[in-house]
């Protein structure tokens, strides 16, 4: 295992932020966005990658994941409707249509901007921004910053639990550490978050 981060460690980081930026996108996508996760390729990135990289990879996070959000808006802006009483609206369920669109109904563009601090709701949300008629600048504003939020958070914490790994006194590939100690500080910060939001956010749907 440290052989194999060494080796991906090594890899020209333009090629680590494209392919993180890949992930982002898709991680973005409705039903797709639940097969690929995004949390876990950032910190894998910060475990892998050099102190250089951070900024570059709060990058390629944002750039992928409004890519993504974007085309969602414009699927939901184009589609809506129809994709809502299509088999994949049926397989995103009634329920999720009507939770995301109660949230955008109350917060606007705020909901849009916490959006990526919302499970479920973060890939659901663009679509039924597109399909509620949300002018795109104020969209792309709002999801460009909460991209951002995000993957500033997971960086950070990517690189604090990373920093920890050099502290344990048995050796332990730093890559291992940064996404177990990330992963569950970033749970406690999105659930402070959604505790936050209790008044905005309805409980997610059960799958």
């Amino acid at each position: 295992m440290a052989e194999w981060t060494h080796q991906v460690g090594e890899l020209p980081t333009i090629l680590l932020v494209g392919v993180l930026g890949v992930v982002m996108l898709f991680d973005a996508v409705p039903l797709v966005g639940v097969l690929v996760p995004g949390d876990v390729a950032v910190l894998a990135a910060v475990g892998v990658g050099r102190p250089a990289t951070a900024a570059s990879t709060v990058a390629a996070v944002v750039a992928g994941c409004v890519a993504g959000w974007s085309l969602s808006f414009l699927v939901g802006r184009r589609y809506g409707d129809r994709l809502r009483h299509s088999r994949v609206g049926g397989w995103i369920g009634e329920s999720r249509w009507a939770a995301a669109e109660s949230v955008l109904r109350r917060g606007g563009g705020r909901m849009v901007l916490v959006a990526p601090f919302l499970p479920v709701f973060n890939a659901l949300l663009p679509l039924a921004a597109g399909g509620l008629r949300m002018s795109y600048r104020r969209f792309l504003a709002c999801a460009s910053v909460g991209a951002a939020l995000w993957a500033g958070l997971y960086v950070a914490l990517g690189t604090l639990s990373r920093s920890l790994a050099g502290l344990l006194p048995v050796d332990v590939p730093p890559l291992l550490v940064t996404m177990a100690v990330g992963l569950l500080l970033a749970g406690v910060v999105l659930l402070v978050t959604r505790r936050g939001l209790r008044g905005a956010v309805p409980a997610a749907p059960a799958a």
